[in-house]
């Protein structure tokens, strides 16, 4: 169901545009994207999304946070390969900041990518914050993955928030609303809010039915959303074509078990009578969005 508190799909910008509007913002805006591993990463759409985006725009590595401060390597450990002569290397865990090289996008992009940590939140999260501010970040893009009971054969429609009035009417995102326990992606989020830095919050579905690494289906919906909700332009046929075998293979499962056939099929009933409005209207008006920009574009 529409939000009536939201714009209509006509009247969304990206944030590019909304920052460009900013008279203080007077240079090529620049966003910063955050995805972590760990318990705001169902299926590992958030950081699996994010990570594409920076394989397709060249992105390059910047600078690594300080890890020994924030991890518990007996909860996240370190990993050992082998090199072609023999001789072993060590990949720790460890957040780090990559730019996008690509010169043709409306913002400058940067990525935050790393593992959930263990230790001093608040000492991570000011650091994060301060590296941004060096970095001269306009806007802060958090983007996580749930598990949901929504079915897999329906479209996985990520959720955008954020605590900013005139964000909201811009991009078409919701207040947050959510009480309860939280990971680091709402504790950079809340904390970035009170600095007055511009927060958006994107987090998809995940079926918890199939909760299984990778989920190619919500990987996909967050890359649709980012290539609106940032201005850029994706090749996405490769994402399209995984998350169709995804959809096919669960399907294939589904008949082999009655119950959760089922189940399955309970979920798209109260699916389709919840959202029948929007699946008429606000739905098909973005796509519709999407399908021009993407002819415009080439």
């Amino acid at each position: 169901m529409t939000d009536d508190n939201q714009p209509s799909a006509a009247e969304h910008r990206s944030l590019v545009d909304h920052l460009l509007a900013d008279p203080e913002v007077t240079h090529r805006p620049r966003i910063l994207l955050v995805a972590f591993e760990g318990w705001n990463d169902a299926g590992e759409a958030a950081t699996d999304a994010v990570e594409e985006v920076g394989r397709q725009l060249d992105a390059q590595q910047v600078s690594v946070l300080n890890a020994d401060e924030y991890y518990d390597y007996q909860v996240n450990r370190p990993v050992v390969t082998r090199l072609a002569d023999g001789r072993s290397d060590i990949a720790w865990p460890q957040t780090r900041l990559l730019q996008c090289q690509s010169p043709d996008t409306p913002a400058e992009l940067f990525l935050m990518l790393g593992v959930e940590p263990n230790f001093r939140w608040k000492s991570f999260t000011a650091e994060l914050l301060t590296t941004a501010a060096e970095h001269r970040i306009d806007a802060i893009v958090l983007v996580g993955a749930l598990l949901s009971d929504t079915p897999h054969s329906r479209p996985l429609s990520p959720t955008l928030t954020s605590g900013d009035d005139a964000v909201r009417t811009a991009v078409g995102a919701r207040a947050p609303s959510y009480e309860g326990p939280t990971g680091i992606v709402g504790v950079i989020s809340a904390t970035a809010e009170k600095v007055g830095t511009t927060t958006v919050s994107m987090w998809a579905p995940v079926p918890h039915y199939v909760a299984q690494s990778p989920s190619p289906k919500a990987q996909l919906a967050l890359l649709k959303e980012l290539e609106q909700l940032v201005d850029v332009r994706l090749n996405l046929q490769e994402r399209a074509d995984d998350a169709a075998a995804w959809v096919r293979g669960v399907n294939e499962l589904a008949d082999e078990d009655p119950e959760i056939a089922d189940y399955i099929r309970r979920l798209e009933q109260a699916r389709d009578t919840e959202e029948l409005p929007e699946a008429s209207g606000e739905s098909i008006a973005r796509e519709f969005e999407r399908y021009l920009k993407r002819r415009d574009q080439g």
